[in-house]
């Protein structure tokens, strides 16, 4: 911690005044890590406005014979505790109270040099953390083209790892410490909404896979997640890259021989570099290596440090022998990992987003399905003992265990940033592919559309008035009526009550009024069982 004499417990009066005591007369902080942890670990044991007083009581109450100069170095500390903890400044109402007091009392009794240095009007805001949702300005002007089949994994990384970067710098320090104290994420939506993010990119990976038809396509798929995977290495993104990974892992993919059995040998190689990479063997050492030896912007896996802090916070008591003093250890163990975690607060992604594709891997995020559904899709694509194939040697030996903090947490955001995220990537398909303006979708464009949401219904379900043409009424109502949030998966309008049935004539279903064509029959296998398969199978050939 620095140059302290403190021992392994010390009351937060004592670590207060050697805090002081480590500014030198021109406010110049003398290599001496006590301040920062200080002032990041404080919430563990007081509140902020709690701490702030007892800066202001010992400002009040200096009456050494060098008061002006000890005081003078409490202005330092308050100023330094401004300027590296900005946020708290803005957010806590409490502490910006104390602060406007403090300054009070500088202008009483102390110097203008003390006023000045206490100000706080200059601090940007923070409004951001407190919202889930944040607005920004098109990064980008032009057309881009809204197919994730036709996107770089370099630009499909970026874009991953802006949604990451929003998502875990609203975390707060108090959402840190409630999930470690309690461990669980009641009342916590922000971290809740994050680990929701990391598993909806998991399962998105997992249904762009099983979206193909065919093995070799869904290999090629497989081969275009581990060049992500591999350009979210290059941007230092770790917990995006561990959801890619677990996705690509997953019980659901990794039982696909066959088409594991088109993978390049040089695709594996690198995809079992990157499994290596995140896997758990001896605590994530090779990932903490990695981690460690990064530079600049990096995002941690967010499961590896939450397992940190609560390990710390079993092993070690929050105060020594005298309950009023802190345990120094458990706050210095505790600050090395709560100091990665909130640095992203004030970091700034390197990263320059399309807001149109960001508005489309939102809602497709977004888009919930069970574990057992994705499973028995899995078995739909290559049943099981499928072609007799032996496991292939290039296949990975196991599958990678998803950090099991993260599961139990559907991707359920808000219904009113579903519903927003929905108007705003309708708007972005007609911004760039109703190429002439008219306020119609036509049946070819739609078909590329659609490649970006695995099983969504054919052209003809979502054109309801038959007219050959989508409306972007017709395409905003089919999303809210599949808002996952408020219909429970695909919603009450997607959910048939299918039976066996002959059609001499084309046919519209009665529950959707969709026509009843191959096409719907393709994009509805999810939600079918077995034996409704084989029934079906039986009426189209």
């Amino acid at each position: 911690m620095g140059a302290s004499t403190l021992g392994k417990a010390a009351s937060l009066d004592a670590l207060l005044k050697e805090c002081t005591r480590a500014f030198d007369d021109n406010g110049e902080l003398q290599a001496n890590l006590l301040p920062r942890i200080l002032l990041l670990m404080h919430r563990w044991y007081i509140t902020s406005s709690e701490l702030a007083g007892k800066l202001l009581m010992m400002y009040r109450d200096c009456k050494d014979d060098s008061c002006q100069r000890t005081r003078l170095k409490i202005c330092y500390l308050m100023r330094y505790w401004i300027v590296t903890f900005p946020a708290e400044f803005n957010l806590d109402l409490g502490l910006i109270r104390l602060t406007e007091e403090f300054r009070d009392v500088a202008a009483q009794l102390g110097s203008q040099e003390h006023f000045k240095l206490l100000d706080i009007s200059t601090i940007p805001s923070y409004d951001w953390m407190r919202k889930l949702t944040q607005r920004k300005k098109q990064a980008k002007k032009g057309k881009a083209s809204l197919l994730f089949d036709h996107l770089e994994p370099m630009e499909l990384a970026e874009h991953l790892t802006f949604l990451e970067f929003k998502s875990i710098r609203r975390i707060s320090f108090t959402d840190y410490q409630s999930y470690v104290i309690h461990g669980c994420l009641m009342e916590n939506p922000t971290l809740e909404r994050s680990i929701a993010l990391f598993n909806g990119v998991s399962q998105w990976v997992q249904l762009m896979v099983l979206s193909k038809l065919t093995p070799q396509t869904r290999a090629e798929v497989i081969t275009k997640y581990i060049h992500v995977a591999q350009k979210l290495l290059l941007l230092q993104n770790f917990n995006t890259l561990m959801a890619v990974v677990g996705g690509l892992s997953h019980s659901s993919i990794s039982r696909l021989k066959e088409t594991h059995s088109y993978l390049a040998p040089e695709v594996v190689k690198m995809w079992s570099e990157m499994t290596e990479l995140v896997s758990s063997n001896n605590n994530y050492s090779c990932y903490r290596k990695a981690f460690s030896e990064c530079q600049g912007f990096k995002t941690p896996i967010l499961g590896v440090h939450l397992k940190d802090l609560i390990a710390v916070h079993v092993v070690f008591p929050d105060w020594g022998h005298d309950s009023n003093e802190v345990n120094l250890v458990k706050m210095h163990q505790l600050y090395m990992t709560f100091n990665e975690l909130v640095s992203l607060q004030t970091a700034v992604a390197q990263v320059e987003p399309n807001m149109d594709l960001i508005y489309l891997l939102t809602l497709s995020l977004d888009l919930y399905y069970t574990e057992d559904e994705i499973y028995e899709l899995s078995l739909l694509r290559e049943p099981r003992n499928h072609k007799s194939l032996p496991t292939s040697p290039t296949t990975p030996n196991k599958p990678l265990v998803p950090l099991d903090w993260a599961s139990g947490v559907p991707t359920k955001p808000d219904p009113s940033v579903v519903n927003k995220h929905i108007r705003k990537v309708v708007d972005s398909v007609f911004r760039n592919y109703d190429h002439d303006h008219d306020g119609y979708i036509s049946q070819e464009d739609f078909e590329s559309i659609a490649a970006n949401f695995p099983f969504l219904d054919s052209f003809c379900v979502l054109d309801k008035d038959q007219d050959g043409l989508i409306s972007k009424d017709e395409m905003i109502a089919y999303f809210l009526r599949a808002n996952p949030l408020l219909q429970c998966k695909m919603g009450p309008g997607f959910i048939h009550n299918f039976q066996e049935m002959t059609y001499l004539k084309p046919t519209f279903c009665e529950h959707c009024a969709g026509f009843v064509c191959i096409s719907n029959i393709l994009s509805l296998y999810l939600f079918m069982p077995s034996f409704l398969l084989l029934a079906i199978n039986r009426q189209i050939l």
